[in-house]
């Protein structure tokens, strides 16, 4: 290794490109002459990374037919960057996130005697615990964004540290729910529900249905509520005749996006179960986790299920704190009914929404932590061995 580090990285997706960009910035903190390549997104090419491909060649998802038509692809870009990481070594590789691109690259690049770090953990607590033995073979370090994560990690001998979850810093402690209502043209004295029904083509094909059912029961019951949508600008037009077809055509308010704006501003959520539930706890907000999907993936999905808990707000406080409907459960009479107990609970019992608001307080502070220099000060201990004695 010279003066300053060569560093690998991939990223996919936009998600992996924010995460990466974080890295870089404690990395170049760290090293000012920092030189970073690989596959990688605006976030990190902004932060001076040369991308030989851009992230979102890797942005598929799931079994769908996307994934094999795009397969012979992917695998000849992977079999590309191997060859050229293998013939000009950097001092480390990070694959951020992308598991199925990156785990399986790293693997190679580690047997080759290139040091590995992967950020963020595959959800081996959840229903990947076969992943663990790959991780093993794959990684030098695990970079974590759950505290409860190196412990488990290091059971299977994988080293990693705990670097906290960057939406922590993202989202602020207390959100400015008066702010959110005025730039969203709303009142403080509106009683507002958030509609979340996901990002994905999928998502809104198997759940969009249901939870606009259930929004426009909860109508029929208050009139008064304000309903507002934040929709993913490429599905805005399918989501907004779906909201249409359900009966809330003139009844609610379709956002660009905004879904921080949206969780700020709300009293309530009914969300689909991903990230989107734990961004909507450090928005300290009530919530209804719904989820359904084809039948042969919650099939696949049950077998392997590890806990209970299927929501990240639940999984990472260990209890049920908000509703689960999951699959059959998700109709819209259960999602209308699960949400208008929190509508009462503002209205009729107030304690219940603090005790909620101080439960997801603690999970933000624990989640809490400067990211990118942890995650640097992990990785210059893999550089320089000597320094982690």
């Amino acid at each position: 290794m010279g003066a300053f580090p060569r560093v690998a990285m991939v990223a996919g997706e936009t998600s992996g490109d924010l995460l990466a960009g974080l890295l870089l910035d404690g990395m170049q903190a760290h090293w000012p002459g920092l030189a970073s390549c690989g596959i990688g997104g605006p976030q990190m090419q902004r932060r001076g990374f040369a991308a030989w491909w851009p992230s979102d060649k890797l942005a598929v998802h799931g079994y769908s037919l996307e994934v094999l038509r795009r397969l012979r692809e992917l695998l000849g870009i992977r079999k590309q960057l191997r060859e050229r990481l293998l013939q000009d070594r950097p001092d480390v590789f990070i694959g951020v996130d992308a598991p199925d691109f990156n785990l399986g690259l790293e693997a190679g690049l580690r047997a080759a005697g290139i040091k590995t770090v992967h950020f963020v953990c595959p959800s081996i607590w959840a229903w990947r615990a076969e992943r663990v033995e790959k991780i093993r073979r794959s990684a030098d370090h695990m970079l974590c964004i759950f505290p409860f994560e190196p412990e488990l990690l290091a059971r299977h001998g994988i080293a990693a540290t705990y670097v906290g979850h960057p939406l922590a810093g993202v989202i602020p402690m207390v959100p400015d729910r008066a702010a959110a209502r005025v730039q969203l043209g709303l009142s403080d004295e509106d009683e507002v529900l958030a509609v979340l029904p996901g990002s994905r083509t999928s998502e809104i094909q198997y759940i969009a249905q249901p939870f606009f059912q259930a929004a426009a029961l909860v109508h029929q019951a208050r009139p008064a509520i304000k309903l507002i949508v934040p929709a993913v600008p490429a599905l805005q037009t399918r989501i907004e005749q779906m909201a249409q077809q359900c009966g809330l055509g003139g009844r609610v308010q379709i956002l660009r996006g905004q879904s921080h704006t949206a969780l700020a501003a709300c009293d309530a959520t009914l969300i689909a179960s991903g990230t989107a539930t734990l961004e909507a706890a450090l928005f300290k907000r009530p919530m209804v986790i719904g989820y359904h999907m084809h039948p042969v993936s919650w099939w696949l999905m049950r077998r392997k299920q590890l806990q209970p808990w299927v929501g990240l707000p639940n999984i990472l406080c260990r209890d049920f704190v908000v509703p689960e409907l999951i699959q059959d459960a998700a109709t819209p009479q259960a999602l209308c009914a699960a949400t208008m107990q929190w509508l009462d609970a503002r209205r009729h019992d107030p304690q219940k929404i603090t005790a909620l608001e101080q439960r997801f307080t603690a999970l933000h502070e624990s989640l809490l932590r400067n990211t990118s220099q942890l995650a640097a000060d992990a990785i210059q201990k893999i550089l320089t061995p000597a320094a982690a004695h």
